[in-house]
């Protein structure tokens, strides 16, 4: 039996790091573009693959935390789809719910990192999802970042569940379920025991933005009375709020130097859910996420920075000034 199933899109990344290139923003310091000269030959200082997607770096997270965990996803019969499967076994993670489909090819992305910050471009293709006829026992579903096409499989985990009661909910919605069919994701949110977003998709799902609400913990309790259970809403270096009815949390973010930003809401969401599967309160949870994700934050690569329960123990012992507080 596995302790968390991750259902998701798996990707290969090209992490691509740069020096040579400028950010211009607007007048309000927002819709900030990434500038590159056009027409030449740009210096990359650095990079490398990884496989990544949203399953896939909690997967490697809550492996290395000790929890049975497996992906359920679709990939292509290319090249790229054997790497990926090779890495994830290779991390003890089973595969043996990833489907292979001769006519898709397997997602990829190019990752640019520019000065701690990054810039992904993505390539999206319709997928007719599978869901398994005998779907594996499993005490949490976690339910993330898919293509076009989500609709159908979500449909079929809604049964599921409704067969299924024990069976606990965490959702993370991706970008592309967010854009373009957000009515149905608002329905994943009400259906949730757990929902883990920042704070722009938080204002999304709610419909109502932070600077209206003027606070995160009534935007938690807008998300709550859509039906989810439990909240968790990030804001990076402004750290992390986490509530149900009876209360509301909230930690700063561990001051550390960032190197890449990739993959750290992902290890955020690790950290927390496996605090959870272990058992312990709210503000172990959040400080659980806080910890693996700052550690992340401090690497190049999401699989470098991703901590065991030994090294997460010592970085919380490093910042032990920084805690949760109750708001």
């Amino acid at each position: 039996m596995y302790k968390i199933i991750a259902i998701g899109d798996v990707i290969l990344d090209t992490h691509v790091k740069i020096d040579d290139a400028s950010v211009e923003c607007g007048l309000d310091g927002h819709n900030c573009k990434l500038c590159l000269e056009f027409a030449t030959k740009i210096p990359v200082t650095d990079s490398f693959q990884t496989v990544g997607g949203n399953p896939a770096n909690l997967a490697f997270s809550t492996s290395k935390l000790g929890l049975a965990t497996a992906i359920l996803s679709t990939i292509g019969t290319d090249s790229n789809g054997q790497t990926i499967l090779e890495d994830l076994k290779k991390n003890k993670i089973d595969t043996q719910h990833i489907y292979l489909n001769k006519k898709v090819k397997t997602r990829y992305s190019i990752i640019l990192n520019f000065k701690g910050e990054r810039t992904i471009l993505s390539y999206h293709q319709k997928r007719n999802y599978i869901w398994p006829k005998n779907f594996p026992a499993t005490d949490w579903i976690y339910f993330t970042s898919l293509s076009e096409g989500f609709e159908t499989l979500q449909e079929k985990l809604f049964k599921y569940l409704s067969k299924h009661p024990s069976v606990r909910l965490a959702l993370n919605p991706g970008s592309f379920q967010l854009k373009h069919n957000l009515e149905l994701t608002k329905i994943a949110a009400s259906k949730s025991d757990l929902l883990i977003v920042n704070l722009e998709e938080a204002e999304k799902i709610a419909g109502v933005s932070f600077k209206k609400l003027k606070s995160v913990q009534s935007l938690i309790h807008k998300l709550l009375s859509l039906g989810a259970r439990e909240v968790v809403i990030t804001d990076a270096a402004n750290g992390a709020w986490c509530g149900n009815n009876e209360y509301i949390w909230h930690m700063d973010a561990y001051p550390v130097p960032i190197i890449s930003k990739t993959g750290a809401g992902d290890a955020f969401s690790a950290g927390y859910l496996s605090a959870k599967i272990f058992g312990h309160d709210l503000p172990t949870c959040l400080t659980w996420g806080i910890a693996n994700s700052c550690s992340v934050l401090g690497h190049f690569g999401v699989q470098n920075g991703l901590l065991d329960q030994k090294n997460l123990k010592k970085m919380i012992t490093k910042f032990s000034k920084i805690k949760p507080e109750e708001i």
